[in-house]
C-alpha cells in the first residue's frame, strides 16, 4: 500500500443525505465506491487522489455500484472481489434482476447506471490472503461473498455490512438484513472472525470509523439475535414499529432516516422471513 496510512472517509452523500453510505481511501486502496447514481459526489471527494485498487466488501449496489465507471476511468484499477461475487461483477445481469425484484421502480433513483467490471480488471479472493499489508477474511451472513479487510499497521477493519449500521455519534448498531441470502448462524460466525482480529477500529460504510470495537460487536450480535426472533414472531408492522423503537430510544435516533435508508425495515423483515423460511420456521 502506497504512502500514508491515514483512513480518508469518503462520503457519497446517497439521495443528498449526510452519512448515510461512504468510501474509505487507504493510501491507493479504495474500499466500497457506493452506487453509480453518487459517482460525481465521490469523484469529487477523491479531488487528486488515484486508486490502484478498489476492494469490494460485497457487491451489492450501494456498496459496489459505481466499480465498472471507476475502471473506465482508470482502465487499471484493480477490484478485489469474493469468488462468489466475481462472476456477477463481470456480468451483472443476474445481480440487477435481483435487485429489480426488490427495488422496482426506485432503482435508477436509488443505485443509477451499473457497468459490467471487465474480466482482466478483476482479482478473485476466497479469504486468507494478505495482500500490501491488508488481511482479508471471508465474513458471509449478511452476503455469501462478504469480504473484510484488516489494514494490519492501523489496527482498522473494514467490515461493509457484517458490523451492521451505526449513525456517527449514536450506540445503536442495527443489522441490515436484506434478501436473498441472510445466515444468522453464519453472520455470528463473521462477527466472532471479525472480534478475533482484535482490531482497534471498525470502519462501515454505514456509516464510520468507530474506536468501540468491543462494545460495537455485542451490540451487532445483539440486533441480529433480536432481529431474527422478531421476525420469526412479529408481523412486519410489529417488527418495524418494535425496530423504530430501538432506534429513536438511541442518542443519536433522532435522525431514524439515517437507519431507514441505510437499511429499510421492510426489507430487513423481508430477508429474514425468507432465512426462517429456509429453515421451516415461518409463523
Amino acid at each position: 500500500m502506497d504512502g500514508a496510512d491515514s483512513i480518508r472517509t469518503l462520503d457519497v452523500r446517497q439521495l443528498g443525505r449526510e452519512a448515510v453510505i461512504c468510501s474509505y481511501l487507504v493510501g491507493d486502496v479504495m474500499v466500497d465506491c457506493g452506487p453509480g447514481s453518487r459517482l460525481p459526489t465521490l469523484l469529487e471527494a477523491l479531488g487528486d487522489a488515484r486508486p490502484r485498487v478498489l476492494a469490494l466488501t460485497h457487491i451489492h449496489l450501494d456498496h459496489a455500484g459505481a466499480a465498472g465507471a471507476l475502471v473506465e476511468r482508470w482502465p487499471d484499477l484493480e477490484v478485489w472481489v469474493h469468488e462468489r461475487g466475481a462472476p456477477h461483477m463481470i456480468d451483472p445481469a443476474k445481480l440487477l434482476a435481483s435487485a429489480t425484484r426488490l427495488y422496482g421502480e426506485d432503482m435508477d433513483r436509488l443505485w443509477g447506471e451499473f457497468r459490467a467490471v471487465p474480466e482482466a480488471n478483476v482479482r478473485v479472493l476466497r479469504g486468507g490472503e494478505s495482500i500490501d499489508g491488508i488481511e482479508i477474511a471471508y465474513t458471509p451472513g449478511h452476503a455469501s461473498h462478504h469480504l473484510s479487510y484488516l489494514h494490519e499497521r492501523t489496527g482498522t477493519a473494514f467490515v461493509g455490512d457484517v458490523a451492521g449500521v451505526r449513525a456517527p455519534g449514536g450506540g445503536y448498531v442495527l443489522a441490515p438484513t436484506p434478501p436473498p441470502d441472510i445466515d444468522v448462524e453464519t453472520w455470528q460466525e463473521s462477527i466472532a472472525r471479525v472480534r478475533a482480529w482484535e482490531p482497534r477500529a471498525l470502519a462501515l460504510t454505514h456509516f464510520g470509523v468507530f474506536t468501540d470495537v468491543p462494545r460495537h460487536l455485542d451490540a451487532i450480535e445483539r440486533s441480529l439475535a433480536t432481529s431474527a426472533q422478531r421476525a420469526r414472531d412479529l408481523s412486519l408492522e410489529e417488527f418495524s414499529s418494535a425496530t423504530r423503537a430501538d432506534i429513536e430510544a438511541d442518542e443519536a435516533g433522532r435522525d431514524a432516516a439515517v437507519y431507514a435508508l441505510a437499511a429499510p425495515l421492510d426489507h430487513d423483515y423481508a430477508g429474514l422471513e425468507r432465512y426462517w423460511a429456509r429453515r421451516g420456521e415461518t409463523r
